[in-house]
């Protein structure tokens, strides 16, 4: 199998590719510059010459083609409309993952959701209902997902309006030794992206003891 990661080079990016590469799964990173994300796609490699994933990197629209099946959008909200317009002829047949959170400018502890209510619905109505849209790992630290040496401290939350879709994606996200649920409709996106900003809030407060937090899920010990 064969994933593509778009905003690849960015640290969530470059942590995903590593813990997928690590599971066994092929990852090409893509970003606007095709020779950056090359050279950082070797980088990782090395880093973890161990793994029997191999991480490729091209532009966007090349990674996007070479993917099998799922293509993960890990841009800043900045260049999320941009990106997907971009890439929208090479989404046939294919599941876009958008783990984007649109945080508000300059203040990463609040969000400022777009009119269609949130990232993932507005990706949805950008690309149309004939490419199904996945929102999932919006509330996982990158400095987690770089942090090779320990397991993934939270659960995932997936959402989205088609179930197949979700399914798909969940069984991936599975391969990283996590819990993936299934949220519900990509309307409940609205909730799941906003969470992230307050887990940053909480991370960077010198009241609480720990950073890079996560959710988890638990279920009730009677």
């Amino acid at each position: 199998m064969k994933i593509a990661i778009l905003g690849g080079t960015g640290p969530q990016g470059k942590g995903l590719a590593l813990r997928f590469a690590a599971a066994g799964i092929d990852v090409a990173l893509g970003s606007r510059d095709g020779e950056r994300a090359a050279e950082i796609a070797q980088q990782l490699n090395e880093k973890q010459p161990e793994a029997t994933g191999v991480i490729s990197g091209a532009d966007n629209r090349g990674v996007t083609a070479a993917a099998d099946e799922i293509v993960i959008l890990a841009v800043p909200f900045a260049a999320h409309s941009a990106t997907l317009k971009a890439i929208k002829p090479d989404l046939s047949n294919k599941i876009l993952v958008d783990i984007v959170v649109p945080l508000a400018d300059g203040d990463p502890k609040a969000v400022d959701m777009p009119a269609e209510g949130s990232a993932t619905e507005a990706a949805q109505a950008l690309l149309g209902d004939g490419i199904p849209v996945v929102g999932a790992l919006h509330n996982v630290s990158a400095a987690t997902l770089n942090n090779l040496g320990q397991p993934i401290n939270c659960d995932i939350l997936v959402c989205g309006n088609n179930l197949q879709a979700k399914e798909a994606v969940m069984e991936l996200i599975s391969s990283l030794g996590v819990n993936a649920y299934n949220a519900g409709p990509a309307v409940n996106a609205r909730c799941i992206e906003a969470i992230t900003p307050i887990l940053i809030r909480l991370n960077i407060s010198k009241k609480v003891p720990f950073s890079h937090a996560g959710v988890k899920i638990w279920a009730p010990d009677h």
